[in-house]
């Protein structure tokens, strides 16, 4: 018998049909091989990549597959495997058959099934693992064993190279699953990039094989030495493919098979009678389950695909290899991502099909619902971070931020906001507002994008951050001069200061004057078309400079409730954010709630009188109704406080002549209850003179003159926003009107004194009918009536006072 040389086999083993030689050696292992000549071997130490390049020349020599019909039409048929069933016995038959034939021509064996398993195709001596089946998740990739009979020096280099058919099987299946449509564009960009990486093993699996074909002298070593740098790159690009495919959270289907077999008939027929079927209450228990196990049903796209590759860059930085390929995956993948960050911040759109970006839009709201905003839900929550972060670091808009993952503690999807822009998230939400307020006035945006918005740039070039830069300081400055100047936004502030904070006393002076009448009788019954026409008339006689270009503005409206009833309900509402004492809530009025005990107790047209202001859009972000309704609270205070100076200023007048001046003598006792309504009505008077005073003097104009400092040095729309806000929350706050405890005295206290000038004309009365019986002071049977109807006013005054001197809020009062 005839002895076995590599070359024989290469020129053999590697040129025949594959199913021929399979069964050649199957049944005939002793088979002789036809010697080759020894002049046409190739040189020993040749280098494969250089024999590689001649024999490219010198493909006319070789031997053309075309003759071989069987071979062309179907070159892997008797490697693919149709179904799940493949050919025990025969695969067995073919491995014990390995123990008889020599080292070299095991190699030969064995390296041409290799090549074969590098594409995931199972050889005929390295075949799938046992526990492999089609219902095997895709992404842990195809496992691979070695027959057991292959030498042990083969076995153990052949090992070192099977995880490549597993890191490719994986990847494949990887980019099959994540290029559909529901994965999103960063996705697909990354699946691309992955491709592209493996049209380069696919490359160097070509010129292995042609290498395999052509030179005798291919082993196994030679195959290890060009393949395993691959292995440690297809490495990387596996565990990367694990990660997210595992930060899916898939339902476990052993509790769904569990749940399905706790179901009987008589439980499924009574769910079915409560309208809560089996699919029904599976589907609430799976969202249940959802919720408690931070499962969000968001695949994982976006900004959340943007942040495991950055956190896997980082965790392997000394690795020079994982530096550069996890690099060059962010900056693939994040291409996407970036081109629509660049089109919110420079155009103010934001085109996200699939919700990968940080910003997210509301668009049931838009700029219509600011003339009945009290939320200031355009500004606020039509553009919001997905995250639900705010620059104020207020909790209030937390609704509808999706769980966290199970696995990672990363918030799913488009919510995870890539570490890269988490200190720019905020810049880039309102760049993209700016640009989108300006757009929404009809002002056409022709900014040109500077040369980095040209290039192909990521989130790990500087030059990114500094387009982020330039396109947040242009959006911001452009919608700054749109307000101050072209809308006139400072004068319109100084027209509404002197409107609702009375700086023009003579103005409500006199509509008050013309209005006596109608403002005497209830809310409900009072003509609001006659009230707007004295105000009409009164700002056309008094107004002068500004006031007579935003006069038609100002118009009249009546309140639902009193003032004092609507900020004590607004102060204990429950279960609301941001209720403090510093931030009132920001809730409409419900005309309909105490329905009832408005009935029955009528307010009068002088305490639901307001003033209301109408500005349009793009002023209405600044001047909104959530900022109107704290400039009403502010002025109902006031005009409350004067239209009680003025009730006890008349009933002083009244008091000054007639029966009050006349002095008797032998009637002592109505002398000293004289007296005791002059004090009480003085003090009374006092003390609203003095809040008034406190109100506008030392709240109300040093606060204005703040504010208006800060607008001359005002560099951002958000900052302007803030200002004009925290100028009236700390009005409202100095002026007693967000402290319960406070209030509750205040009102107790103001309701008496004006209670108590509604009471002249009886207080009149009875000084008449004290005088009529001058005569006979003893047998006056009223006299003890008028002292118990005064000590009530004077004991209700006393004791509000005192509770108003006792809180702590008021230690600033010096008047107390």
């Amino acid at each position: 018998m005839e002895s076995y040389t590599p070359s024989h086999v290469a020129s053999s083993s590697r040129r025949s049909k594959a199913n021929h030689r399979q069964q050649h050696q199957v049944k005939n292992p002793g088979a002789t091989w036809e010697h080759k000549a020894p002049g046409a071997e190739h040189d020993q130490g040749s280098d494969v990549k250089d024999h590689i390049v001649r024999s490219n020349r010198d493909t006319r020599d070789e031997p053309s597959f075309i003759a071989e019909t069987s071979f062309v039409k179907a070159p892997l048929n008797s490697r693919v495997i149709s179904g799940t069933a493949r050919p025990k016995a025969k695969g067995k038959a073919k491995q014990e058959s390995v123990e008889h034939v020599p080292l070299d021509i095991q190699e030969a064996m064995v390296l041409e099934d290799l090549l074969y398993v590098l594409m995931g195709i199972e050889g005929n001596y390295i075949t799938f693992h046992p526990n492999y089946s089609l219902e095997t998740d895709p992404l842990r990739g195809v496992r691979f064993v070695v027959s057991q009979h292959l030498d042990p020096s083969l076995c153990d280099l052949v090992e070192r190279v099977l995880p490549l058919g597993t890191y490719y099987t994986a990847i494949s299946s990887f980019i099959e699953q994540r290029s559909h449509l529901d994965f999103g564009l960063v996705n697909h960009a990354l699946c691309a990039s992955i491709r592209g990486m493996l049209k380069d093993y696919q490359t160097l699996l070509s010129q292995l094989e042609h290498a395999f074909n052509t030179f005798p002298q291919f082993s196994l070593q030679r195959l290890w030495f060009y393949v395993h740098p691959t292995v440690h790159t297809l490495s990387l690009i596996y565990s990367l493919v694990l990660e997210l495919g595992s930060a899916d959270n898939p339902p476990e289907e052993d509790s769904s098979s569990e749940s399905e077999s706790s179901f009987d008939a008589e439980e499924e027929a009574r769910n079915e009678a409560l309208g809560i079927g089996k699919s029904k209450l599976k589907a609430v228990l799976a969202d249940r389950n959802g919720r408690l196990t931070g499962d969000s049903g968001i695949k994982v796209k976006g900004g959340e695909v943007l942040a495991i590759i950055y956190e896997r860059k980082l965790s392997m930085s000394g690795d020079p290899t994982a530096n550069m390929l996890y690099g060059q995956l962010l900056r693939d993948a994040g291409t996407p991502y970036v081109n629509m960050l660049k089109g919110w911040v420079t155009t103010g759109r934001l085109v996200d099909p699939y919700e990968e970006l940080l910003v997210k839009e509301s668009k049931f709201i838009n700029r219509g619902i600011l003339e009945l905003d009290y939320t200031d839900e355009y500004w606020e929550r039509r553009y919001t971070l997905r995250d639900g972060s705010t620059s104020s670091n207020s909790k209030r808009h937390q609704a509808g931020i999706p769980p966290r993952r199970a696995v990672g503690g990363r918030l799913p999807g488009g919510a995870c906001i890539p570490p890269l822009l988490e200190s720019w998230k905020h810049k880039i939400l309102l760049a993209g507002k700016y640009l989108n307020v300006i757009r929404e006035c009809g002002i056409d945006i022709n900014r040109e994008r500077s040369s980095v918005g040209d290039d192909k740039s990521s989130m790990d070039d500087e030059r990114f951050y500094l387009f982020l830069q330039d396109a947040y300081t242009h959006a911001n400055q452009t919608l700054l001069q749109l307000l101050l100047k072209d809308q006139q936004l400072i004068p319109r502030l100084r027209s509404l200061k002197r409107y609702f904070f009375l700086s023009q006393s003579f103005f409500l002076t006199h509509f008050l004057d013309l209005s006596y009448g109608e403002l005497r009788k209830s809310a409900k019954s009072v003509s609001i078309i006659k009230l707007q026409s004295l105000l009409d008339l009164t700002l056309n006689t008094d107004s002068h400079g500004e006031d007579i270009t935003f006069r038609d503005d100002l118009k009249v409206t009546m309140a639902s409730s009193g003032l004092y009833e609507w900020l004590l309900k607004i102060i204990n509402v429950k279960g609301m954010e941001n209720v403090d004492e510093t931030n009132p809530v920001h809730i409409q009025e419900d005309p309909k709630k105490e329905k009832g005990k408005d009935d029955k107790k009528p307010v009068l047209a002088i305490d639901s009188l307001t003033l209301d202001y109408n500005v349009k859009f793009p002023l209405s972000l600044v001047i909104s109704r959530k900022t109107i309704l704290r400039y009403q609270f502010l002025f109902r205070f006031l005009l409350h406080l004067k239209h009680v100076e003025q009730s006890l200023a008349t009933m002083w007048i009244e008091q000054k002549a007639g029966s009050w001046r006349k002095l008797v003598d032998v009637h002592t006792d109505f002398n000293k209850w004289r007296l005791r309504v002059f004090l009480l009505r003085a003090k009374m008077l006092s003390f609203v003179q003095q809040i008034l005073s406190f109100a506008t003097s030392e709240v109300l104009e040093p606060n204005w003159r703040t504010l208006e400092a800060k607008l001359d040095k005002v560099t951002t729309v958000d900052q302007l926003l803030r200002d004009h806000v925290d100028f009236l929350d700390t009005c409202l706050k100095e002026c007693m009107l967000t402290s319960r405890k406070l209030l509750e005295a205040y009102s107790k206290l103001i309701v008496t004194c004006s209670t108590f000038a509604l009471y002249t004309s009886s207080f009149n009365k009875s000084a008449n009918s004290a005088l009529a019986v001058i005569g006979a002071p003893d047998q006056d049977p009223d006299m003890k009536k008028r002292w118990d109807f005064l000590s009530k006013f004077e004991t209700n005054f006393d004791h509000w006072w005192l509770r108003i001197s006792l809180c702590e809020e008021t230690s600033h009062l010096h008047f107390l």
